[in-house]
């Protein structure tokens, strides 16, 4: 008998991936929790049905969401991570010497108790001494933050369930308060191929636009999200995404990448 993980995209799209095994299920507080393996993409995350992420290829949504901010603010050293649980944005971070404090707010524990086990490679740098892990809202966590952070990495899930709240013109605003003055938001914000899809995008994208004086889209092609193709939202107080890239000032710190270039960077 063959079991396959299948993911569907439109009424009229499935997305198909076949399992060797099943290595983890659970229900949470919040969600459905499944580890898969596959021959093709290695170990598998996925909540309520929904791919999180793969070995294979989640190297480049966390290096895309994590590096372009990082390459454009001259000394981020207060960072807050919300949602993120599986802990690559956390990893990709740690790379830096210039963050002194990573606040990392997720609301399911078992979801980084699960990512620690099964999936290690994506979840290396969690203990990490500059590293302090909430389990929270993020949401009501961020309420209670003013002119604190120098980026915000909002690496949640879609639009529903636990994340809903994380797409609301409320939590943009609540973004802008928590940042210092010159400081960014970036956020995970989809695929715009289907039209559902691209209708949400744009909502969301209207929202942030009328909070920050700066905001900008740019794109990576993740082969195990919808379409292969997938936004995330720069949103900043002061500094433009190409405009005040520092190349030459990334590219000396020697960190090796596998997706990100400063030249990608530019044209995302």
């Amino acid at each position: 008998m063959e079991l396959w993980f299948t993911e569907r995209h439109t009424p009229y799209v499935n997305f198909s991936i076949k399992v060797e095994r099943q290595l983890y299920t659970a229900q949470s507080e919040f969600q459905r929790i499944d580890v898969f393996e596959s021959r093709e993409f290695g170990r598998f995350l996925t909540l309520d049905g929904y791919m999180m992420l793969t070995e294979k290829d989640e190297f480049i949504y966390h290096e895309m969401i994590t590096h372009i901010p990082m390459a454009v603010h001259p000394n981020p050293e207060n960072i807050l991570v919300i949602g993120a649980g599986d802990g690559g944005v956390v990893r990709e971070l740690t790379r830096y010497q210039s963050p002194k404090c990573i606040d990392l707010v997720e609301i399911d524990e078992l979801v980084i108790e699960v990512c620690r086990k099964y999936l290690p490679k994506t979840a290396c740098r969690l203990d990490d001494p500059r590293v302090h892990i909430h389990i929270a809202d993020g949401l009501k966590f961020i309420r209670s933050c003013e002119n604190k952070y120098d980026l915000i990495i909002v690496d949640s899930s879609d639009p529903f369930g636990p994340s809903e709240g994380l797409f609301t013109r409320e939590f943009y605003g609540i973004c802008y308060n928590a940042l210092r003055e010159d400081g960014i938001m970036v956020n995970q914000q989809g695929s715009p191929f289907y039209r559902h899809d691209a209708e949400a995008i744009q909502r969301s994208h209207k929202r942030i636009v009328s909070t920050f004086p700066i905001s900008r889209v740019y794109q990576a092609h993740i082969p195990t999200y919808a379409a292969g193709y997938w936004l995330f939202g720069f949103a900043s107080k002061k500094y433009h995404p190409i405009d005040d890239l520092d190349a030459d000032a990334w590219k000396a710190l020697n960190l090796r990448t596998r997706y990100y270039t400063t030249r990608l960077h530019v044209g995302a």
